[in-house]
């Protein structure tokens, strides 16, 4: 029989910390981005960052038009911006959005769209794929963390297509 061995608590508190921090780094970029959202029709500004499995981190905003349906989330355009740049594997995405102007005591609650999540859908492993939602625009470490698939639990995927083919 194998023994499984816990791991040493120290450890597992320099990982928690250490992702923590990458975390918290990644909703300060999409707090960023957010100040760029070009938003003259609902007022809502969103800013989005993308971390790739390699590190780097795309930003985006949201970019609205008066033909609203040529409006574009920030979370597709920093997914677009990556893929643009021919990078395909990604690990977590941070979401800030809060009305125009907002204080920075405001309280948010922005959650990524459905076309969005689809979009993360086709490029992310949705069990492994993490989807930070920011509550506060002054303290990146206030959010909350969802796996893809939590936020899209019946995603239409390309084995679906591949499956209808059959």
């Amino acid at each position: 029989m194998t023994a499984i061995v816990p791991q040493d608590a120290a450890t597992t508190a320099k990982a928690e910390t250490a992702a923590g921090t990458r975390n918290s780094e990644l909703v300060a970029a999409a707090t960023r981005a957010r100040q760029k959202a070009y938003a003259p029709y609902s007022l809502y500004t969103v800013g989005a960052a993308l971390r790739s499995t390699d590190g780097r981190i795309f930003i985006g905003c949201n970019v609205e038009n008066a033909a609203f349906s040529a409006t574009n989330c920030a979370e597709r355009t920093a997914f677009f911006t990556a893929i643009a740049e021919g990078v395909r594997d990604f690990e977590a995405i941070a979401v800030v959005g809060a009305p125009a102007g907002a204080s920075p005591g405001t309280r948010l609650s922005c959650s990524p769209c459905g076309v969005c999540r689809q979009v993360m859908a086709e490029f992310c492993d949705p069990d492994h794929f993490t989807v930070l939602l920011a509550r506060s625009l002054e303290t990146p470490e206030d959010h909350q963390a969802f796996f893809l698939r939590e936020l899209l639990p019946q995603a239409f995927a390309g084995e679906a297509t591949r499956e209808l083919e059959r």
